[in-house]
């Protein structure tokens, strides 16, 4: 028969209590932080998104849902989710795809490929404001450096920022030349694949490019997941870029779904509206992300396991 065996609870010893309370202090000012800058304008948000609340004139309101049945009537809404979901689709795949193909013809360590690694990395340290201006300067349809090269190569360069065809694709593609953060966590991810599957696939006589799809893409799957997954987050926030360069123009091409939060927010003063419309972008955001991580149980395989 088990003998019972009574076990108190160990208790701390003097020293222990005065480490565990030194060790509170120092986190004590990071926790407040999170709470009062993270977690309450979080909180804040979701209940004013019930309300009618000018900041200027009244006290909020409360409406219940109002607010997302107005934004599911709004016209503008739905021209701003769709500029939203065309930037997305094409800037998640585009800056993927680019960052994996610079990281790999980057990744051998030499004096040459240091030089092309800081390269590619120094635009993604570049504040987006600053980005902007300089792209306004290259995307000029009369005076622009990217329209006189292609009148070099004889082609006539469109209106890019000025024209409601060429608007979004600009936009893509100021953004991406700040892809530098992706392009490290590939470049991190290749080098840490071992040499000895390069070395079997090349004794069996596999060319480059067998060797890049049966070997460097399977093995690099989560990275490519993690990358996207991130890129997706960034991409439905899109707000710097169209600010300053085009206001969400023109014709509202660039109207994207924060700058309908923002011009709510700052111009209107209807925070509880721009509150709403958040909100919705954030169920969006992760509706997307959940679908994605669904998907990746196919094609994502770790330590040789699909």
């Amino acid at each position: 028969m088990p003998i019972a065996i009574n076990r108190r609870p160990r208790r701390w010893s003097r020293m222990q209590r005065r480490e565990a309370l030194i060790g509170l202090a120092f986190i004590t000012p990071v926790i407040l932080g999170f709470l009062v800058f993270n977690i309450g304008p979080i909180v804040a948000s979701l209940i004013l998104s019930f309300t009618d609340y000018n900041i200027l004139s009244r006290s909020p309101k409360w409406i219940g849902l109002a607010n997302y049945y107005k934004a599911f009537s709004e016209p503008l809404f739905y021209k701003s989710l769709g500029n939203t979901l065309y930037y997305t689709i094409f800037r998640i795949p585009l800056s993927v795809i680019l960052a994996f193909v610079l990281a790999t013809m980057v990744k051998k360590t030499s004096v040459v490929s240091i030089a092309y690694r800081t390269a590619i990395y120094i635009p993604s340290i570049v504040p987006s404001v600053a980005a902007a201006v300089v792209w306004l300067v290259i995307l000029n349809p009369q005076a622009g450096l990217l329209n006189r090269l292609l009148e070099l190569v004889g082609l006539q360069g469109p209106g890019w920022l000025t024209s409601p065809t060429w608007a979004k694709p600009a936009i893509i593609l100021m953004n991406l030349w700040q892809i530098g953060g992706s392009f490290v966590i590939f470049l991190a991810g290749l080098q840490e694949i071992p040499t000895e599957y390069y070395e079997a696939a090349k004794v069996d006589g596999a060319s480059t490019w067998d060797t890049f799809w049966r070997i460097t893409v399977p093995l690099m799957t989560p990275t490519i997941l993690f990358n996207g997954v991130i890129e997706s987050i960034y991409a439905f926030q899109v707000f710097e870029a169209a600010f300053i360069t085009t206001g969400g123009g023109p014709l509202r091409a660039t109207y994207f779904m924060a700058l309908y939060i923002y011009d709510n927010a700052f111009k209107f003063l209807q925070m509880g509206f721009a509150s709403a419309i958040a909100w919705l972008m954030f169920v969006l955001i992760l509706a997307f992300t959940i679908g994605v991580l669904r998907t990746s149980r196919h094609w994502v395989y770790y330590g040789g396991e699909r």
